[in-house]
């Protein structure tokens, strides 16, 4: 779920760093081994309708097959997202970067920032950033259970910001 950010200077003020990736449950892999089953069996099934005489549906059993491969590489690209969150004394940061590699990015004051988030958590349940009017859902690819254990670590690492000298 999160790991340190890979934009993340070695700074001592870091209190908290996060990288939030969605989540893939087949690897690179599992998605070769797959790919050649669907393959397999598409072709064996389609060998018996073509040795039966229905040879054109060897040409819809291929297109099942590009199919499959095209939303399991759209699957893929859209996992290439990601949000990084960095929590210094002075702000904290969202960094959200989309699937084609834009970026936008967000500053809250950590005096001021509520994290917002249902306990317990439902489906539907948002994590969200608020502070002055403005406010951000982070983490929407989390699973509700996720997103809760990061509004609690991200709690705690507010009230460290918070009680740190100088700070009113």
């Amino acid at each position: 779920m999160h790991e340190a950010s890979p934009d993340a200077e070695d700074r001592s003020d870091v209190l908290f760093d996060a990288v939030l990736t969605p989540h893939r449950s087949l690897s690179p892999r599992g998605f070769l081994a797959l790919m050649l089953a669907v393959c397999v069996i598409s072709f064996g099934a389609g060998l018996a309708f073509f040795l039966a005489g229905a040879w054109p549906v060897l040409g819809f059993l291929g297109l099942d097959v590009l199919l499959v491969f095209g939303a399991f590489k759209l699957s893929y690209r859209s996992a290439r997202g990601y949000e990084s969150l960095c929590l210094t004394r002075d702000d904290l940061t969202v960094r959200r970067v989309d699937p084609q590699g834009r970026e936008r990015s967000w500053q809250f004051q950590p005096t001021w920032l509520q994290v917002e988030m249902d306990d317990p958590p439902r489906h539907e349940s948002r994590l969200e950033l608020r502070s002055h009017g403005r406010s951000l859902a982070i983490g929407g690819f989390l699973t509700p259970g996720e997103r809760l254990d990061l509004a609690q670590a991200l709690r705690a690492a507010l009230a460290e910001a918070r009680a740190a000298p100088g700070l009113a």
